[in-house]
């Protein structure tokens, strides 16, 4: 027995013969290709910032602007990561269910994954100690390569930042 009646399934039915499904066949470009600026490198010696005040898996937020400092840092960067209030949380290495590290659902490792790299690529990454301490968060849970900071660091490395010219990008979810 339906929860819907024939009137209703019989709106739904027409409602999905509106359009045919698939509309377009897999591997269709949907969207053209025309990149509008020039690939840009980075000068020697020029910084990169990014800010992170997000909680992971909240929105894409934080999880974007760990994959734009990456490509920053690729494109010859000297490219760190600030996490700070919640976004302190993406830092954590003790994500996973039923075990650290575990795969609770698909994603769920895709923000540590992407830190882990951009260590590995050479991108330092800051997190504020107090941001780890109003979530219960310890130093020794940080992802290895992590640099705790304290709280009046996150505004002095802004100035330290903006003092070398470097491209400031600051990211923060509600």
């Amino acid at each position: 027995m339906s929860v819907f009646d024939d009137e209703i399934l019989a709106a739904m039915e027409k409602s999905k013969a509106e359009v045919p499904h698939p509309s377009q066949g897999k591997g269709t470009n949907l969207y053209g290709s025309t990149k509008l600026f020039p690939d840009y490198q980075a000068s020697e010696g020029q910084a990169w910032l990014t800010l992170v005040h997000g909680i992971p898996h909240e929105s894409s937020v934080s999880f974007v602007a760990v994959l734009q400092t990456t490509r920053a840092l690729r494109k010859g960067f000297d490219a760190t990561l600030y996490f700070y209030g919640p976004g302190a949380l993406a830092c954590a290495d003790t994500r996973g269910f039923p075990t650290t590290g575990d795969v609770a659902f698909p994603g769920n490792q895709n923000m540590n994954d992407a830190i882990k790299t951009f260590i590995a690529e050479g991108g330092t990454v800051l997190c504020c100690r107090f941001g780890m301490a109003l979530h219960g968060q310890r130093e020794e849970d940080l992802i290895e390569g992590v640099i705790p900071c304290h709280p009046l660091d996150v505004q002095d490395a802004v100035i330290h930042f903006a003092n070398k010219g470097a491209i400031i990008n600051s990211v923060y979810n509600l």
